[in-house]
């Protein structure tokens, strides 16, 4: 058959869950004279809306039953779909056992997904998965070269359109592209029964992963301009907090590198909790290049921005909960890609919505850092999988192995430390002082000079403040993984620490120990690394 063929539209069966739309696009079939064929409650819909129509089991001659668990599956519905109306064989067929072409398919599946994310019972969520309707349209989509099939509502339009445009019939380009939007739904439905049925017998790695997403924007292009990218969600019972959920404001389009960097952001201020106070994470490059809590969001700002105020030019800025009219003035003084909020008061809308170009995201909540999940990389030929790093330690997980024991100052701020350090790309080295990074040491191959770099950028900072002294002078420090020589820990004691946070685990660690007790630091072991390639 010709590719660019038409397809008179003369029978359609229409069955769906979601009636969105069907009164007006049956009406609209009727009036160019389709014959319609439909099932149950979408041939109510349509009955009762005063729009003529047949139930299937009038058309096959065969009484829907098992509760409706069997009513499409019969050889005039599924003849009707899969032949070949050039094939002189199908048509024979067609003509022998009284079978009529059915050329429109309209069908949206059980609501499986919903009903599972409204907690359903096993039983339940079981009968919502649909049989009739994927093979209907699995039928329908392969041959399309035929029948035009339709899986959203959302697509109506276009094949009003294209009937009107074409004498009551549909080109061969939308059948091929509703085609393959029908086998991608499908396919994600199957994707989203595996996924359940794999939760419900506690398997959190099956033999076989299916992994579906819709897409929710294309982008321009990913990290570089040759670079094709589009950003996808998952559907979830229950979505974390953050970039995937988040409402934009204002400001231009996000880019690939704005979505990673603000979920990096988002993810990081995320690990404290609003109700400890508040908190700032400005980002860059997915490296936090200040982080700090303070009794306000614009002294926490101010203190982040501290660390590192020529690579905040340009970035990411993250809260924990709701912009104020202080805080945004502030932020409004240098140059911002994105700011990420729970929340925003009126005022401060209005300072933000004077910088036209900046991104304003509000998600409503923080994401829950303790939330199980997977993490997914690619590799040459596959998938890395593994669950998200929620692991977050306390007081009570730290073993003090030094002479001299912690303040309670020195505590807060190598917690706070060790919670930015999971953020930090490795090796991760960070010194802090009062609730807030003072120089932060990332993605160097060994860990003194991730620590060496910390103290660089800690002076660079220092002088841009115009401070006769560097800023890590009676801060803290903190590892992401265990210390494999003295050499790191010795060059934080030269940078002014006067305490040290890290896994240990060292085949070495008696000897760490000692060179933290001969500099008189206190050094507590958490037994967590988190290590972020």
């Amino acid at each position: 058959m010709n590719d660019a063929a038409l397809v008179p539209i003369k029978r359609a069966l229409l069955s769906v869950s979601d009636k969105t739309g069907l009164v007006e696009f049956g009406k609209f079939l009727e009036s160019r004279g389709v014959e319609l064929l439909s099932t149950g409650g979408s041939a109510k819909a349509l009955a009762d809306a005063g729009v003529s129509v047949k139930e299937v089991a009038e058309h096959t001659g065969f009484p829907e039953m098992m509760d409706g668990r069997v009513k499409t599956l019969h050889p005039k519905i599924h003849g009707g779909l899969l032949a070949l109306r050039d094939n002189d064989d199908h048509v024979g067929s067609m003509n022998d056992h009284d079978i009529g072409a059915i050329d429109l398919l309209v069908v949206n599946l059980y609501p499986f997904e919903e009903t599972v994310e409204r907690g359903a019972d096993f039983a339940t969520c079981i009968e919502n998965i649909d049989i009739g309707g994927p093979a209907m349209i699995r039928s329908a989509s392969k041959n399309h070269a035929f029948v035009t099939v339709v899986v959203e509502a959302d697509d109506y339009a276009d094949v009003m359109t294209s009937i009107e445009e074409n004498n009551g019939a549909t080109s061969a380009d939308l059948r091929k592209n509703l085609a393959a939007k029908a086998f991608a739904r499908t396919g994600s439905y199957d994707a989203a029964i595996s996924a359940w049925f794999a939760s419900e017998l506690g398997e959190t790695y099956p033999q076989r992963m299916n992994i579906t997403a819709q897409k929710q924007q294309s982008l321009r292009y990913g990290e570089n301009p040759h670079q094709d990218a589009a950003f996808y969600v998952k559907r979830s019972a229950s979505p974390r907090k953050g970039i995937a959920t988040a409402k934009q404001l204002q400001g231009k389009e996000l880019s690939y590198n704005n979505l990673n960097d603000t979920d990096a952001a988002f993810e990081l201020v995320s690990e404290f909790d609003p109700a400890m106070g508040p908190a700032v994470a400005i980002i860059k490059h997915a490296n936090p290049c200040g982080v700090a809590r303070a009794d306000n969001y614009i002294d926490a700002y101010n203190k982040a921005l501290l660390c590192d105020q020529t690579s905040a030019f340009g970035g990411i800025i993250a809260l924990n909960g709701k912009l104020d009219a202080e805080t945004a003035t502030e932020i409004s003084k240098i140059f911002t890609e994105v700011v990420i909020a729970t929340d925003a008061d009126e005022k401060a809308l209005e300072i933000m919505s004077a910088k036209k170009n900046l991104r304003l995201l509000l998600t409503g909540g923080i994401a829950d850092p303790r939330a199980v999940g997977q993490t997914i990389r690619t590799v040459a030929g596959g998938y890395l999988v593994q669950g998200r790093d929620n692991g977050i330690v306390t007081r009570d997980d730290l073993k003090v192995v030094t002479k001299r024991k912690p303040s309670e100052q020195e505590l807060d701020d190598l917690l706070f430390a060790f919670t930015v350090c999971k953020h930090v790309k490795s090796n991760a080295i960070i010194y802090v002082k009062d609730g807030a990074t003072v120089g932060i040491g990332a993605g160097q191959m060994s860990r003194v000079d991730s620590a060496k770099t910390a103290v660089r950028k800690a002076e660079d900072a220092s002088d841009a403040a115009g401070l006769p002294y560097n800023m890590t002078e009676g801060s803290v420090v903190a590892s992401d993984a265990f210390f494999p020589f003295a050499d790191g820990l010795l060059s934080a004691a030269e940078a002014g620490v006067t305490a040290v946070i890290q896994p240990g685990g060292s085949i070495r660690d008696d000897e760490i120990i000692a060179a933290a007790d001969e500099q008189g630091l206190a050094m507590v072991l958490t037994g967590m690394r988190h290590f972020k390639h």
